[in-house]
């Protein structure tokens, strides 16, 4: 029998050979729910000494009723749905994927720009209507040398910046977190977020979803953007303030808009959104590729081997909790 006990909160995948691989190393067998509120977790969690999750909620109540666990180590490079303060407060490390996506989301942020801007969709679904003319997307405006804007500069914003330039975009980066120097070494702009707003032609946004991000981007920002702007979102829906996007888009403020996340998901079929042409729509897949997904697998479950091995896992969200729980540090 495993001297832990490890449960998966909940899933979405049909194999867990890349956690197997990892976790058989410490002779830990996998024990699967699919726990979808606060009383599933704290029925079927109470005991874990560590957990996985992909999307059940982490709230402070929940936490306050895990009595064993260590480690709670999450599916993903966000970690919206845990309360990492009640977390640190409980001595529990939260773990996190930071680097498993950043070619897929950063390809896929170009993708819906280069989508957005040459119109590409809106051509397709022409031509398959019957419709052959190019002039079904006009305007169409020169890539090279105009401004793309992104919200926050950390690991995938850095990575769209250096394949933006091989388009010949000129970028500027918002992000209050990010310095000077690393700024310079990717030869990109730091500037306020009203000025992003203003001189971007293109703004795409990559903060994760917190407190502080939540409607960021609402009716003020759209009031300042250009009118032939785009706005591309592979971050989190809830980023961007939705009925000032819809307004935006209604009363032409803006260009169009690129989304592979939203407030509510999956989307409304009553949603204004599914009805504009000039906003395209994907269903939260940009982190995914078939490599992807094995690399966030193992990683995840390599945060929780970290964990009850007696070391700080690679991703740390919650580095306050060193003042609470003593591990040692990997080399």
């Amino acid at each position: 029998m495993s001297q832990f006990k490890v449960i998966v909160t909940d899933y979405e995948y049909d194999t867990f050979a890349p956690e197997k691989e990892v976790l058989d190393k410490l002779g830990i067998e996998l024990t699967f729910e699919q726990c979808k509120t606060e009383d599933d977790v704290i029925e079927k969690c109470k005991d874990a000494d560590a957990l996985i999750s992909q999307y059940a909620p982490f709230t402070r109540r929940v936490i306050e009723n895990l009595n064993n666990c260590k480690v709670i180590s999450r599916y993903g490079v966000g970690f919206n749905t845990i309360d990492v303060e009640a977390a640190t407060e409980k001595g529990i490390i939260v773990g996190n994927v930071t680097d498993y996506c950043l070619d897929e989301v950063s390809d896929h942020a170009m993708a819906l720009l280069l989508s957005s801007v040459r119109k590409i969709t809106k051509m397709n679904n022409a031509v398959k209507s019957g419709t052959w003319d190019f002039k079904v997307a006009v305007p169409v405006f020169r890539l090279r040398g105009r401004t793309l804007g992104l919200v926050g500069f950390g690991n995938i914003p850095q990575t769209v910046a250096t394949k933006a330039k091989a388009f010949g975009l000129n970028v500027i980066a918002y992000d209050p977190f990010v310095s000077e120097e690393v700024a310079k070494e990717k030869n990109v702009e730091l500037v306020s977020l009203d000025e992003l707003c203003e001189r971007s032609d293109y703004l795409s946004v990559h903060v994760p979803l917190n407190k502080h991000t939540e409607g960021m981007i609402s009716h003020e920002q759209f009031n300042k953007m250009k009118k032939e702007a785009f706005i591309i979102n592979t971050a989190r829906g809830p980023i961007i303030d939705e009925k000032a996007l819809i307004q935006a888009l209604q009363e032409e403020k803006i260009a169009g808009a690129g989304l592979d996340v939203l407030e509510v998901e999956p989307i409304d079929l009553n949603n204004p959104l599914l009805k504009m042409d000039n906003v395209l729509i994907n269903p939260h897949s940009a982190f995914y590729s078939v490599e992807a997904e094995v690399e966030l697998k193992r990683k995840t479950a390599q945060n929780v081997a970290d964990v009850l091995s007696g070391y700080y896992p690679t991703y740390l969200v919650n580095k306050e909790v060193k003042d609470r729980v003593h591990l040692k540090e990997k080399e």
